[in-house]
């Protein structure tokens, strides 16, 4: 038993629409609060979608110098079998991680091939306690 018309035309507009609906998500989703959750939340973060391809962190070391100061050891690793230049700096945060309002430039990181450079921070005065690390796109 074939469907009518009358019943077939309806349901194949729906699927049309229902199709023409339908969107693919991309690295960031168009009201994009995560990121600001991730910065406040996250000790390395990813801001842009070709660090987000590119670039990897294998470690954090941290440790409290003598005169109560923060220092931050990054491991970055280029993921790409190319070279690339990224950007990377460090916003140090006190104890509830508010910014301290102490945070490093950004450097310019040159990764070559499958690469893993370690990059240092030092904390300006003995208030932080937290961080954050941001890589982007060298511009």
């Amino acid at each position: 038993m074939n469907p009518s018309p009358a019943v077939l035309f309806p349901c194949l507009v729906a699927l049309a629409f229902a199709a023409g609906c339908a969107t693919e998500p991309g690295p960031f989703p168009p009201l994009d609060t995560t990121k600001f959750t991730l910065e406040n939340t996250d000790r390395f973060v990813l801001m842009d979608a070709p660090a987000q391809h590119s670039v990897t962190c294998t470690g954090l070391q941290e440790r409290v110098l003598a005169d109560g100061r923060l220092e931050v050891v990054a491991n970055v690793k280029n993921r790409e079998s190319r070279r690339i230049q990224v950007q990377i700096n460090c916003v140090f945060k006190d104890e509830q991680g508010f910014s301290t309002g102490d945070e490093t430039p950004w450097q310019t990181l040159i990764l070559t091939e499958n690469a893993t450079e370690a990059v240092r921070f030092t904390a300006m005065n003995p208030v932080a306690r937290k961080y954050t690390v941001r890589v982007r796109q060298a511009r």
